[in-house]
């Protein structure tokens, strides 16, 4: 017996390209879609520093939605933790698009930017991890857990 295994996990720290979009679908439930750019830089071949930017669509639902919308702003800087997802639709013109985007699982603000002006000037009570996510970290109370908002 063969056993196969996958995985389908993106992990991201970024910033934020636009403002956070929250919309409620029928059912009720809460979406937020913004966009994410993550940099990489290198030196090619003659020494001389380059860089590339990549731009993510995410894509966050239920309470992590409502956090995304109350707390985020352009320019914030974030670590997210998701899966990609590619949805197929067919555009008012009759053309045929497709999106790969990272549905996020997990959320943490980097910066100490004020979210509602996205400037990082202003003081915010949450602060970088010193520990990965899943782990418990020295003080509990910096990072954003979703049972502990009260909405």
């Amino acid at each position: 017996m063969c056993n196969m295994y996958s995985l389908n996990r993106a992990t991201l720290i970024g910033n934020l390209t636009r403002d956070p979009e929250v919309r409620q679908i029928p059912s009720g439930q809460s979406v937020c879609s913004f966009g994410l750019a993550t940099n990489r830089s290198w030196n090619d071949n003659t020494g001389k520093r380059q860089e590339q930017v990549e731009f993510h669509s995410l894509v966050a639902w239920g309470k992590l939605a409502e956090i995304c919308g109350q707390y985020l702003a352009k320019g914030r800087k974030i670590y997210v933790e998701g899966r990609l997802q590619t949805r197929e639709w067919e555009a008012q013109d009759g053309a045929k698009r497709t999106r790969t985007e990272i549905i996020i699982e997990n959320m943490i603000i980097l910066d100490r930017g004020n979210a509602a002006s996205g400037s990082s000037g202003s003081s915010s009570p949450f602060t970088p991890p010193q520990a990965p996510a899943s782990e418990p970290t020295a003080a509990p109370e910096e990072e954003i857990k979703i049972e502990d908002i009260p909405f």
